[in-house]
Formats: C-alpha cells, structure tokens, sequence
C-alpha cells in the first residue's frame, strides 16, 4: 500500500497542476518526439524504448540497452462563446487560461537475450482542461482532468515474430468546478460553487503488441485494455444540478480501449510508416454518457535518417468523437428527451464545448534528431492542429460556440549503453 501511494504522489508531482489537451478526444495523437516527429505513428514502426506503449513489440530494436526521457509542452488555445440569456445571464465570450501544459516521459528497454526483451517506464498519455474563472456566461468552469501510466514491457521474439504485452498502473486526477447561474437556485442540488475537490485513482490495464519483419517491411497490431477509473464525488456533485432527477450517480471516467494495426517500409534512408487505430470511446464509462462516438485514426509519417541525423514528417487525422445532440423542448420550453443518464442533450453539449472540447481533427508534425554521439542523441518534435469551430445548442436552448487549436514542442534525450 505504502508503494502504491508513493507512486501517486510521483505522478502527481510529475504533472504538477497542469492538464493536457489530448489530440485524438482526450488520448496523445503519440507519446514521444520520434513517434510525434511522424504523425503519431508507432504500431508498425519502432521508435526503441518510446514503443513500449505505442506496440510494446517493437522495443525489438534496441540493440543493448536505451533510456529516454524527455516531453512535451502543449500550447491549446481554447475559446468559448456561450448564450445564456434565458437564466439570466448575458452571452459572452472568453479564453481559456489552460494554455500551457507540461506532460513527461521516460523510457527505458532492455536486451536480455537474442529472444528476450523488457523495459520500465513512465508516460503522460492524456487529459484536458479548461480555465475561465471570473468569465460568468462560461460558469466560471475549470475542469482537469490529468492521465499518467507506469508500465511494464515483455517481449519474446524469435524469427522476425515478436509478441509484447505491457502491464500498465494508470494514475488519474480530475477536477470539476463551475459556478451555476442563479435562476437555478431553486433546485435541491444547487449551490453557489459546485464542485467537490480533485478526486484520484489508481487502476490497472495492459497493451498487448505483435510484430513481424518481412524483407523491408514491418506490420505491427496493438489491442490496449479499457481502464475504468473512479473519481468519488467528483462528476456525481457537479453534473447532478443539470440532471432530470437532479442526482447524478456516475463517478467513472475510463480511459477507453484501442486497437490498431501498422506497417512501415524502410528503403535505405528513407523509412514510411502507417498506422490505422479505433479507440472506443463510446464503450468507455463517463463517455458513454456524454454521448462520445468512437475515432478512427488516420496516421502517416516518413523519415530521412543518417548515422548523425533524422529529418521526419507526419500527418494524423480522426473526426471529432463529439458531435451535436438532438434538443426537443416542451411548450415551458423545458427540455423533453434525455439520455440514459438523465441528461437533456443540451446539458451534453454544454459540458462537451465548455468543460471537455476535445474537437480537434487534423494534426500537422515535423522533428528531427541530432546524434553528439554513438550513445547520446536528441530529438525534437512540432505538432500543429489548426483551428476548429463548433456550434451547438446548450441547456437553455440557445447556441454554444467553441473555437479550438494546438501547437506542442517535444524532445526527447536518449542515451544508449
């Protein structure tokens, strides 16, 4: 148990207070410069100790023994406009003040035998939050919500074949605050502040990866287990004001499963890599209920290498997973239809384009490495996803408006012995 807390505490102090903006939904488009350099590509091409997640089958290709730590800085820039003149409150617009985050990575892998390899590490794989304290048409809302996984990669390789699987610890913190408008102060669950701290959780999964070398090409497939994490209170004392019932009993928030397959090809220099995932979030708990579609995801990268250096370009791509709900209002213009969790549609695209607008679709990378030596190298990565705007109807009835862009700065140390 004394393990187990330490290990939390380790993750949260490696976040500190920040919340990363995720590119695929809440999920990094990739975790590591080299795999970022290329599109987020990483189930058919190995990137060393970075793959221990991405297709822990792939750390194939560290020759001894390869640490690497490093990560990213993301730079989101949020803007919501929001209509709330039927509650009193007038339409206004703001930015959100999340916009810089810090998210690390270390990796490290091992060759133990001609068959046997394994690796440790530790990987800030996703989250999002907004900040728009003091703006009153956005409910003052602040939310974070902050992922981290330990893991564990065993590989067994033998003629070109490799299977891995990584037992994963995942550490998760979310947070939930707004302010509701005061025309709601005749509900039972209304409070000036709604909010109930930050609420955290240790849970386990795994990613299983296989790999196989034909001649110059690799195909890779990758199944990652759906992590059901709990945040006690934190979700079922904020969402409830906005419930049919006005209770809300759902305090799960799962990380959701993925499965993918990849190929590259390498061709002296050059090296082309393609991946095609689904992640599922219309299966993951807390999701579900906020009506997320599962992604597809599309991504391409190529790589120019020499001894000394890597030149490296990528392209991601997957449609949004939040897409507008159906409102029907009664004659009291009281809304008529709800979900399974007692939520009005409008409710769903508030807390969707307010507090979690994971609407980004296209992501644009270049990167590069610089070899100082045999052992010690450096890589760089730059990802931009332009500007997406989505307009849906809130809980009043009346529009809500998100305005959403990215750009983040990768590098990874790498040191071979």
């Amino acid at each position: 148990m004394k393990k187990t807390i330490k290990l939390a505490l380790v993750a949260a102090l490696a976040l500190g207070a920040t919340s990363a903006f995720a590119t695929n939904g809440a999920a990094l488009i990739g975790t590591g410069a080299k795999s970022r350099g290329m599109g987020g590509t990483g189930i058919g091409v190995s990137h060393g100790a970075e793959s221990a997640l991405a297709n822990p089958a792939l750390i194939t290709s560290v020759e001894s023994t390869e640490i690497s730590f490093g990560g990213t800085i993301f730079m989101p820039n949020v803007k919501n406009t929001n209509a709330l003149t039927n509650v009193a409150v007038a339409e206004g617009s703001a930015d959100s003040d999340a916009n810089m985050n810090v998210i690390p990575e270390v990796s490290l892998a091992s060759k133990v035998t001609d068959n046997f390899y394994w690796g440790i590490g530790m990987w800030g794989t996703g989250g999002m939050g907004v900040d728009y304290r003091g703006q009153a048409a956005q409910m003052e809302m602040v939310t974070n919500l902050q992922l981290m996984q330990f893991g564990v990669p065993l590989v067994y390789t033998t003629n070109n074949f490799s299977v891995g699987i990584t037992p994963i610890l995942q550490y998760g913190s979310l947070d939930i605050n707004y302010v509701p408008p005061a025309a709601f102060n005749a509900r039972p669950a209304y409070s000036k502040t709604k909010g109930a701290g930050v609420g955290q959780d240790l849970k386990f999964g795994y990613n299983i990866g296989l790999a196989y070398k034909i001649s110059d090409f690799t195909v890779g497939a990758v199944y990652k287990s759906q992590i059901d994490m709990e945040y006690k209170g934190v979700m079922s004392k904020t969402i409830d004001l906005f419930s049919s019932t006005q209770a809300y009993d759902n305090d799960k928030l799962s990380t959701p499963a993925e499965i993918g397959v990849g190929v590259s090809y390498k061709l002296k220099e050059h090296t082309i890599a393609l991946d095609y995932k689904q992640i599922q979030w219309s299966k993951a708990k807390g999701y579900e209920d906020f009506e997320w579609k599962d992604q597809i995801v599309y991504a391409i990268g190529y790589e120019y290498s020499t001894d000394k250096w890597a030149a490296r370009l990528g392209y991601n791509y997957s449609k949004s997973p939040i897409e507008e709900q159906t409102v029907a209002f009664d004659g009291g213009g009281n809304e008529t239809n709800f979900n399974s969790a007692n939520l009005s549609h409008g409710v769903v695209n508030t807390f969707n384009l307010l507090g979690f607008p994971g609407v980004v679709e296209t992501h644009m990378t270049v990167g590069g490495t610089y070899a100082f030596s045999d052992k010690t190298s450096l890589d760089l990565a730059y990802t931009y996803a332009p500007e997406v705007s989505e307009t849906m109807t809130n809980f009043t009835g009346e529009n809500i408006t998100v305005k959403h862009s990215q750009t983040s700065l990768s590098f990874q140390l790498n040191y071979a012995f």
